[in-house]
């Protein structure tokens, strides 16, 4: 009867832990998707500041000539896999970030994950930025590659207008000159990013829900407007600590010819260009993260709420 008994608390448990794990994923896939609708324009920016700096002055002039050139559809550019990026990525991230803080809080012997302070939050955000980057690391080459492309194709054959290929084109291409392992380029300078990036990023979301929450309630319970602003924190927060090792990942995905070693990179692009190359870029990341994290922690948070209350009810 005990044994019994046992075998139904072990399932009941194991049920309970598949339920969080699968909410977490559903509700990361569209936090992700959310992201990616508020802030794709400005995204295209960043990359061709990063990857060529010579040719943009400033986000303004990046702005105009790749919409005066290729309209919408130019500042979109990259939709596709970016959707792709983002729903693995997030969807990997916050299912991963789930189970990290239940394995932070067994490691630092407290019985609740929402007891965790935000420098335990931001520890289970470092380590779930390992898994999401093994999903994210193929789908972002692609985006790079084709939001680049009007420049790429332009210095190689001299002409001002690209030929308009897809993300399927990219990807075949790809494996066809490089074969799969081509798909991980630039995964080193993409661990680099993500791990101390999501550190600062849950690390700075939680503080903030942790000072904007009113006496009395909880973090679930500050509301929409709040849910926002922390979002953006958080955004800003992985962005400003993580940028240069942006800057290497885009030039490493877009550029076949740059096969140096990160560091080496880095500190080459600090010499030749100046240390503000590194730091191309950053406006327009900025403007476009307080919105699209906001809206990707606001989906992620009212959806998954929903499908708790959702699940409880059965």
């Amino acid at each position: 009867m005990e044994s019994s008994t046992s075998a139904k608390l072990l399932s009941s448990n194991e049920r309970s832990k598949f339920r969080e794990a699968t909410v977490d994923l559903i509700a990361g896939s569209l936090g992700g998707a959310a992201n990616v609708f508020v802030g794709q324009s400005l995204d295209t920016v960043k990359v061709k500041m990063q990857t060529f700096p010579t040719l943009y002055n400033n986000m303004f002039s990046c702005f105009k000539t790749t919409f005066a050139k290729d309209g919408i559809r130019g500042l979109y550019a990259g939709t596709v896999p970016a959707l792709a990026a983002n729903i693995a990525e997030n969807s990997v991230l916050f299912a991963g970030y789930g189970v990290c803080q239940k394995a932070v809080a067994w490691a630092i012997d407290i019985p609740k994950v929402q007891d965790l302070s935000p420098l335990a939050n931001a520890s289970a955000g470092f380590f779930a930025a390992f898994f999401s980057s093994l999903t994210l690391c193929p789908t972002e080459l692609v985006k790079c590659r084709l939001q680049a492309l009007q420049e790429t194709q332009g210095l190689a054959n001299g002409k001002s207008k690209a030929k308009s290929v897809g993300p399927w084109t990219i990807t075949r291409e790809i494996i066809k000159n490089e074969g799969f392992k081509g798909m991980f380029r630039g995964l080193v300078p993409t661990f680099a990013r993500e791990m101390p990036g999501y550190f600062c990023f849950f690390g700075g979301y939680e503080l903030c829900r942790h000072l904007l929450t009113p006496p009395g309630k909880t973090k679930d319970e500050i509301g929409a407007v709040r849910t926002i602003v922390c979002g953006g924190v958080g955004g800003i927060s992985l962005w400003v600590a993580i940028f240069p090792f942006d800057v290497i990942k885009s030039r490493v995905q877009v550029s076949q010819a740059a096969s140096q070693p990160m560091m080496k990179m880095l500190f080459h692009i600090a010499r030749t260009e100046g240390v503000m190359a590194l730091y191309n870029g950053l406006g327009p990341t900025i403007i476009r993260t307080f919105p699209g994290t906001g809206a990707l922690f606001l989906a992620y948070e009212t959806s998954r709420k929903f499908m708790n209350e959702f699940c409880d009810k059965f």
